[in-house]
Formats: structure tokens, sequence, C-alpha cells
């Protein structure tokens, strides 16, 4: 009789790695704090000012529509999230 041989060992099914939708939520989070920093010294001057509520926010909202550049904000963060995710410093971004 001959011997039975061994089950072929199981293959591990590959990890779910959401590169992809990680890389995007990077891309959101680098462009809103871009256009925070832009706009942060236009309303740090309008908070020192003062003024009643209502002032205050008509003022904050002028100094933001000024000061925020969105396309510029749009390209540090994909230059962010690629050399984040080139250089393996991101999180969720890395190979290994």
């Amino acid at each position: 009789m001959s011997t039975p041989t061994p089950p072929a060992p199981r293959r591990r099914a590959p990890a779910f790695r959401p590169r992809f939708t990680i890389g995007i939520l990077y891309l959101v989070f680098f462009w809103i704090v871009f256009v925070l920093l832009m706009c942060l010294p236009g309303l740090m001057e309008v908070l020192a000012a003062g003024g009643d509520e209502e002032t205050l926010t008509r003022r904050a909202a002028e100094v933001t529509r000024e000061n925020a550049r969105p396309y510029v904000a749009l390209a540090l963060s994909l230059l962010a999230t690629a050399l984040g995710g080139y250089y393996e410093v991101l999180p969720g971004l890395r190979e290994g």
C-alpha cells in the first residue's frame, strides 16, 4: 500500500490594504490643514481687532475669502501626500 500524501498547505488570502482610500483621506486632511494655515494670520488679526460677534463673523468670512487659495492648497496637499507615500512615512501607505 502507498502512504497517503499530506494535504497541500493552504495559502493565506492577501491582506486587504485600502491604500487608495487612505491616500484620498490624507489628501483631504492636508488640504484642510494648508487652507487653515493660509487663513490663520488674517483670522488672528480679526480676532485681535475685537468687536461684536456679528462684525467679527462678517470680517472673518471676508478675510477667509481673501486669503484662501484652494488650488495652491491642493497642489501642496498632492505634493505632501505623494512625498509621504514615496518615502513611506504616512501610516497606511507603507509597503511593508
